[in-house]
């Protein structure tokens, strides 16, 4: 299998120190032939930060995508009955929005992206980047890993001394988790060691 012509949502949260590798991902996607739409949730598209001001964020999705933003609720929420998605990546995913997807909150674009894709029981692929995931939000990794439709960029300890509860996916394995998603399966190995 390979990812022309695949729809792909990118869903994109905080975790603003992630963006640069993000963004080399969504054009990796679009080098692959993949039709990429992306979805900004409320911070990603409002927040500047010290990486960038958001929206030059949401003008580069457009410029590699070709396509505009979804960045609202109501424009995410046509995913569910349209099936306009072969896949969702959310890239990258903070602990905030994962703990409200394991306890069903929609109150962003990309959560309701998420929802309305694990509606039409279709893969959602995450890519987490939070401080916490050896903390707080430890028990919501648990959770969604075991939850159908839901895959994993494996992931590791991105600093374990200086920040030991923090782990990030490792990007450079996003396109070949996205592949086995789209089989249905897990890549594997999911806890990896990051490297430096």
């Amino acid at each position: 299998m390979n990812l022309q012509n695949k729809r792909i949502g990118i869903g994109l949260t905080g975790s603003f120190c992630s963006y640069k590798k993000a963004f080399y991902e969504i054009e990796n996607l679009a080098l692959e032939g993949a039709k990429v739409q992306t979805i900004f949730s409320y911070h990603a598209q409002t927040i500047d930060s010290r990486f960038g001001k958001a929206k030059d964020f949401v003008k580069k999705a457009q410029e590699l995508t070709g396509q505009e933003a979804m960045k609202t609720i109501e424009a995410a929420e046509v995913i569910g009955p349209s099936k306009c998605l072969d896949l969702l990546i959310l890239l990258p995913c903070t602990g905030n929005t994962m703990a409200k997807l394991a306890n069903g909150i929609t109150d962003t674009p990309v959560l309701m992206a998420a929802k309305a894709q694990l509606r039409n029981e279709k893969p959602v692929v995450i890519a987490l980047a939070t401080n916490d995931a050896l903390g707080m939000n430890l028990k919501n990794i648990g959770y969604l890993l075991n939850r159908k439709n839901i895959y994993f960029v494996p992931f590791g300890q991105d600093d374990p001394v200086k920040k030991p509860a923090s782990m990030t996916a490792d990007f450079d394995l996003l396109i070949p988790t996205a592949l086995e998603a789209l089989e249905g399966r897990q890549y594997q190995p999911v806890i990896i060691q990051r490297k430096k």
